[in-house]
């Protein structure tokens, strides 16, 4: 597993460096040598937030975690990837079955306390409206989400808008 430590607003010291190579080296043995991960801390206002995304030839593991001490954060950022990994292990395993690069037979089986199950408990229907991705985040505003789907005017596709946590939006553009 190949690690990319950045930073941004942060200056990390050596230890967390080796901290952060030591544990994520523990992942490795899950996927194959050339998967990359990158790594970033981060200094917001008197916190630090760590984010890792392991991509895995198009099966993405990510988790994020803030808080006031940044090795309490990659610890639980650690542990966050590797429930992933047992928790949609099987999942994975059917929807990616080409995927080389993960070593599903390394990954442990998911407690049965961690195993989820996703029920759709509603379902509802409306016309998407064309408007340009301003209009949607007004919309969005308007109805207290933290999403909106819409056609895309400018681009004439499907697209959505979304709250970011740093209070600022962004837009997730389709494509086939």
């Amino acid at each position: 597993m190949k690690i990319n430590i950045s930073a941004k607003n942060y200056n990390p010291s050596q230890r967390l460096q080796d901290m952060i190579e030591k544990k994520f080296t523990k992942l490795g043995k899950y996927f194959t040598s050339d998967i990359e991960t990158a790594i970033t801390i981060a200094q917001e206002k008197d916190r630090q937030k760590i984010e890792a995304t392991i991509n895995a030839d198009g099966a993405i593991f990510r988790a994020e975690e803030v808080g006031l001490d940044v090795y309490v954060g990659l610890d639980k950022v650690v542990d966050k990837l590797a429930s992933q990994m047992s928790k949609y292990k099987q999942k994975i395993a059917n929807h990616h079955k080409g995927n080389r690069s993960i070593l599903f037979a390394d990954i442990p089986d998911a407690t049965e306390s961690a195993k989820e199950s996703f029920e759709i408990v509603r379902r509802k229907t409306y016309e998407l409206m064309p408007m340009t991705p301003e209009e949607a985040i007004l919309q969005m505003e308007l109805v207290s989400h933290a999403f909106y789907l819409f056609h895309d005017m400018e681009t004439n596709s499907i697209a959505a808008v979304y709250k970011r946590n740093d209070g600022k939006y962004g837009l997730l553009e389709t494509t086939l």
